[in-house]
């Protein structure tokens, strides 16, 4: 199989009603789109009264992520980002039709968060825009949430989520004849949500207002279609388009030109947002920008690779919020780091996997110690849920699940960890290793380990084995007694950890 050039990169948007491939050229920053693809899904609908999703939905997610995978071959897993979005937040089914989804596409899915997915937006509208326009508020409708974020510069001041959409209030709200009393109803519970956040949003304020994604532009188009002076979204050419829609019954029989038919049945609902977004944040006008959520990915997988990960200005931030010791953080990584090299060592580990698992250490390592400022009792549970629970910019809510994993199991009784960790065999190694490094590393100095240490796996007991140093361990009594303890764990989950003293 023929590889795509290293700067091809691609991009994957699961939304609530539609799921987007792009391919770009990445040339020094500057992205050139060679390729794209959209589909509408609908996923939205396919949710019933309890949030779990249909049989059928989930076949069409699939055949549509099957054609994307199809696509997609060739592409090394560095040059590919999917990204999840609300629909796949909040359906109870989710984990069972997470690994099929992943299979279909062939590349890992990230469900982000609702302020993740903000920031991403954010992040492809900054870079679209010519610089030098002042503080803007962006606004992205997509098909189960609306995404509101202020900023001027590549770092947004204000994200935020709500969850109301295109799909969700046209299926909530215009299922039948369109009337006004529904119109008005709405806009109602959608300026309900939307008053949680615009009082603080106006005070922070903004020059400009941007809209993004297909509801903004459908509005748009629509406008412009009917009222060719006005290049922008108007309140009062929203308004027009309510009333001829409750004229008409219902949007296929007002005729819009300049809708798309693959519009038709969520228009209603975007529009009806869009108004109560422009009434509660008392807007007169927004432009409109091509700029969306795959853009955001391109430029943030353009950054890890560069170095310039929001997850490490994350993690940063959350060790200056908590006060957290760096050199006890950089202690425990290299030292958990140290220990997961020795038990990979003489496993098929590929290189990719174990960095990925080191990265992930290295993370949980860095971040293990910020429930001490909640408490010192237990502090190693307020830390996992700080960090299974916290809004953290750059991650997804499997790599915060596996942060929260590390560091609850990093301390404490093992019992705990079997039905949390499941059959996830790299995941107890390195619950293994921040153990272990947490233990040598309690005296918060500097150590001299011994030479010949070396922690591996035991295959006759499905097992580890420390072998250490005697003498050394003689000079560390502490160290010693707490290696028993952990054995007497780890014998709890039939996982046998023995120390070899020699």
């Amino acid at each position: 199989m023929t590889t795509n050039p290293a700067n091809v990169l691609a991009s994957v948007d699961l939304g609530s009603n539609s799921f987007r491939l792009q391919i770009c050229e990445n040339n020094n920053g500057q992205l050139k789109v060679i390729d794209s693809f959209k589909q509408m899904v609908r996923f939205a609908a396919g949710l019933d009264e309890q949030k779990n999703l249909s049989a059928s939905s989930q076949e069409q997610a699939l055949d549509c992520l099957a054609k994307f995978g199809e696509r997609l071959r060739g592409f090394r897993p560095e040059q590919v980002r999917a990204v999840a979005t609300n629909t796949f937040r909040v359906a109870k089914n989710i984990a069972d039709f997470l690994p099929k989804a992943e299979a279909a596409l062939g590349f890992p899915i990230e469900i982000i968060a609702g302020r993740e997915e903000a920031r991403l937006i954010y992040t492809g509208v900054i870079h679209t825009l010519p610089p030098g326009g002042g503080k803007m508020l962006v606004i992205d409708i997509g098909g189960g949430s609306t995404e509101f974020v202020i900023g001027s510069t590549l770092n947004p001041d204000i994200t935020e989520s709500l969850p109301l959409g295109c799909v969700t209030y046209s299926l909530r709200f215009f299922q039948n004849k369109i009337t006004a009393k529904d119109f008005q109803a709405a806009i109602s519970a959608a300026r309900n949500e939307i008053q949680r956040i615009s009082k603080n949003m106006r005070r922070e304020g903004w020059d400009f207002s941007v809209g993004t994604s297909g509801s903004a532009k459908s509005i748009r188009d629509v406008i412009a279609a009917e009222m060719p002076q006005e290049a922008d979204i108007t309140y009062k050419g929203m308004r027009a388009l309510a009333e001829r829609i409750i004229e008409a019954g219902s949007v296929k029989k007002a005729k819009f030109e300049n809708l798309k038919p693959e519009r038709i049945e969520v228009f209603a609902g975007g529009l009806s947002v869009m108004m109560a977004a422009f009434e509660e944040m008392k807007l007169d006008r927004m432009t409109v920008t091509e700029a969306a959520l795959c853009d955001g990915v391109f430029y943030d997988l353009i950054g890890r690779g560069l170095n310039e990960d929001m997850r490490g200005q994350t993690v940063a931030e959350f060790q200056h919020r908590y006060h957290v010791s760096l050199n006890q953080a950089k202690r425990t990584a290299e030292t958990a780091q140290t220990f997961m090299d020795s038990l990979c060592h003489a496993k098929n580990v590929t290189v990719q996997e174990l960095a990925l698992w080191q990265q992930y250490l290295g993370r949980a390592a860095a971040l293990h110690e910020i429930g001490l400022d909640i408490a010192h009792t237990g502090y190693h549970k307020h830390s996992a849920y700080i960090l299974e629970n916290a809004d953290m910019p750059g991650f997804s809510r499997k790599e915060q699940t596996i942060l929260a994993q590390l560091v609850i199991g990093h301390r404490g009784d093992m019992k705990k960890m079997g039905g949390i960790i499941g059959t996830n065999e790299m995941l107890w190694y390195a619950v293994l290793s921040l153990r272990l490094a947490a233990l040598f590393c309690r005296s918060r100095q500097d150590l001299s380990f011994p030479k010949n240490m070396q922690l591996r796996t035991d295959t006759e007991s499905c097992g580890f084995i420390l072998r250490i140093g005697r003498e050394w361990l003689e000079r560390h009594p502490l160290i010693a007694d707490a290696l028993e303890y952990e054995s007497v764990q780890w014998q709890k989950i039939n996982m046998p950890f023995k120390v070899e003293a020699v």
